[in-house]
């Protein structure tokens, strides 16, 4: 979609990270992130996010969830002055390796915002878009895709005969489905949804939370949310964030069931934030 950070538009293809045989799919260690010098927003954090699940990040406004999440493909990176101690890796490799190229890393671990902005194109278009600009322009190749993509993001038997019309007609709910066709058209790894539902009525949501079941059988899935019961629906683990710090990490159930930590069941129960 039009807000994604100009390096999706590569045009060179890239080698896959290499495998992990490790399940914990993501690992972060001792991870601190700087928006100035002076302004720390994330402290200290340490967490493994396993491979084809879904982990949610919880916690008030404020508390660096969403700067964790948009580190994970270094979109802090567009931010001038900012600086980071610790480690993430990513499939194996380490995320902040000078060698590794950033594009590479982007097309693997997508992101899908809060708010869709489709181009004012036609659906097909929207889909294929960064196929076009990394120069792939076979119709029966992108045909191929635009079915599985939009199949895969719940979405084709909606838009099937109307591919050539402006996706600008389209619901928020189809919008943002429509979002993640065009994020998983690129084959990632890893899908990073930003409060993917904030926007939408309970109908779409309920839509879009069926899809992100659906999508961990293909690929790991973070989603950061301010609906407690979205992460009890959608998650098999979830973090709670607060202040810049990982207060609490574990299965969902459990974490809403029997927390461990005060900080926690004073957030899921209604009593702070």
């Amino acid at each position: 979609m039009s807000n994604e950070p100009a390096e999706d538009s590569a045009t060179t293809a890239s080698p896959a990270l290499p495998v992990d045989s490790n399940p914990e799919y993501i690992k972060v260690r001792n991870f601190s992130f700087n928006y100035t010098p002076e302004v720390r927003v994330l402290k200290n954090i340490s967490m493994d996010i396993p491979e084809n699940q879904v982990t949610a990040f919880i916690g008030p406004s404020g508390c660096g969830k969403t700067t964790l999440l948009r580190n994970f493909n270094r979109m802090n990176d567009l931010i001038p002055g900012i600086s980071h101690e610790g480690t993430i890796h990513v499939n194996g490799r380490e995320i902040f390796d000078p060698k590794l190229e950033v594009i590479a890393l982007r097309k693997r671990v997508r992101m899908i915002f809060q708010k869709p902005n489709p181009f004012p194109k036609s659906i097909y278009e929207n889909v294929v878009y960064s196929l076009r600009i990394a120069g792939k322009n076979n119709k029966s190749l992108l045909d191929e895709i635009v079915e599985t993509s939009l199949r895969g993001a719940a979405l084709w038997d909606e838009v099937k005969d109307r591919l050539h019309e402006s996706a600008l007609g389209l619901s928020g709910g189809q919008t943002q489905r429509l979002s993640i066709a065009h994020a998983i058209a690129n084959m990632p790894e890893v899908l990073l949804m930003d409060e993917p539902c904030s926007a939408l009525d309970p109908i779409a949501t309920a839509k879009v939370e069926e899809l992100i079941a659906e999508l961990k059988s293909k690929f790991t899935v973070i989603i950061v949310t301010h609906n407690m019961q979205q992460a009890t629906r959608v998650s098999d683990r979830t973090a709670y964030f607060y202040l810049g710090e990982m207060i609490e990490m574990d299965d969902t159930e459990e974490i809403f069931r029997n927390p461990k930590h005060s900080r926690t069941e004073k957030y899921i129960t209604g009593r702070f934030g």
